[in-house]
């Protein structure tokens, strides 16, 4: 079956697509000397783990919920990094996690001794990190803006030196350091960040107990304009300076552009002068990014209003007024029964979609290099009632 005969809605991943990524990442692995792990948070769909393991390490989790499945269907290294960790849930995390990444020195405090305690009975050595917070801001963006003043994410140069003052043998309690600050960012915000990193952390970095500095995600590594080279020079800069490990943990660069969400139109209502196609697709259910970031998706055969001769606003069928993806034009007109392809939408969109007012899931399914797609898993009514109560 091709793309445009599936059922509506729909996200399909390009294998293709997909792999071509993959042999990026596994390019830069090689020459930088570094490992990579899949941010699951961004990019969940395990159909394609196998895929996916044979270019990366292995992946990287932000809970419990996440660690299992990227122990039971990946393989590989397996690292996890939450805000703060429950009671109950962290001696499971550690018997499946390799690295286990703390937030705060309290929760390290807490939960390290545990962890250490659990790894060492698996023959895990060197797991236990400590994320910190360079407090350098790169992006515009700041909702996704781990560094904003007041941030609750990571430790600071000056919690850090507290940490070392009330207790001379702190860095005994740590085998690596943590930052992620980037957003769909090049390489020059990571040089940015590297430099307050070391300015910073630097000697603290340099001491024999840290085994590896994970740098986190937003590296938009596979992205046509990117500077791998510098990302590698970077990464051969950390290595060479600190006698560290070095992970990097992208999920946006492992499946960008690498799929799409399928969707038909409805109906089309005029008010205004403003046309508006509603879709059996929902920027609030299938693509929440889209209105959390703000931001215009790219769609397949259509350009920016009046662009072209005929200008929409697709918007979809919840009660939400304002659950609007944007503006388009096109070179005829549209209506129902038409199909459109939002591209880009395999990440962030299924590990965020939502059943808001009975909207139906995207199914899922694969494209490979033929263009034949093939279903991975269909949605439907006791998906949406299982969810509730």
């Amino acid at each position: 079956m091709k793309i445009n005969e599936i059922p509506t809605p729909a996200y399909v991943v390009d294998e293709q697509a997909l792999e071509k990524n993959l042999r990026i990442l596994g390019e830069v692995k090689k020459k930088a000397g570094c490992r990579i792990l899949l941010a699951q948070k961004a990019f969940s769909m395990f159909a394609e783990y196998p895929l996916i393991r044979r270019y990366l390490d292995g992946a990287t989790a932000s809970g419990l919920f996440e660690a299992r499945l990227g122990a039971e269907e990946m393989g590989g290294e397996n690292h996890v990094f939450s805000p703060a960790y429950r009671p109950e849930e962290i001696r499971s995390i550690a018997a499946l996690c390799d690295h286990v990444i703390f937030n705060s020195v309290a929760q390290l405090r807490r939960f390290g001794g545990t962890v250490r305690a659990v790894q060492q009975e698996r023959g895990i050595r060197g797991g236990i990190g400590l994320r910190i917070n360079p407090a350098c801001s790169t992006q515009d963006h700041a909702i996704y803006d781990p560094c904003a003043p007041g941030s609750r994410l990571g430790v600071t140069v000056e919690a850090f030196r507290q940490a070392l003052e009330e207790e001379p043998d702190f860095l005994d309690r740590i085998d690596g350091l943590h930052f992620h600050t980037l957003c769909e960012q090049n390489s020059d915000a990571l040089e940015q960040t590297l430099q307050a990193v070391e300015e910073g952390f630097g000697s603290w970095l340099a001491d024999a107990q840290i085994r590896w500095l994970n740098m986190g995600g937003g590296h938009h590594i596979t992205r046509p304009d990117y500077d791998r080279e510098r990302l590698i020079r970077l990464v051969q800069h950390v290595r060479r300076t600190y006698g560290t490990e070095v992970y990097l943990e992208p999920g946006e660069a492992v499946a960008y552009h690498a799929g799409y969400l399928v969707t038909e139109v409805l109906d089309t209502v005029e008010n205004g002068g403003v046309h508006t196609l509603l879709l059996d697709a929902s920027a609030a259910c299938h693509m929440p990014d889209v209105l959390e970031m703000p931001y215009r998706p790219p769609l397949r055969d259509a350009g920016q209003p009046q662009e072209r001769p005929y200008t929409y606003r697709l918007s979809s069928c919840t009660c939400l007024a304002g659950d609007i993806i944007g503006d388009y034009s096109f070179d005829r007109p549209i209506g129902a029964g038409d199909r459109l392809y939002f591209e880009d939408m395999a990440i962030y969109s299924m590990v965020k979609n939502n059943t808001f007012n009975g909207m139906a899931l995207p199914s899922i399914w694969r494209m490979d290099g033929s263009g034949e797609c093939r279903l991975v898993r269909r949605f439907g009514y006791e998906d949406f009632k299982q969810r509730l109560s």
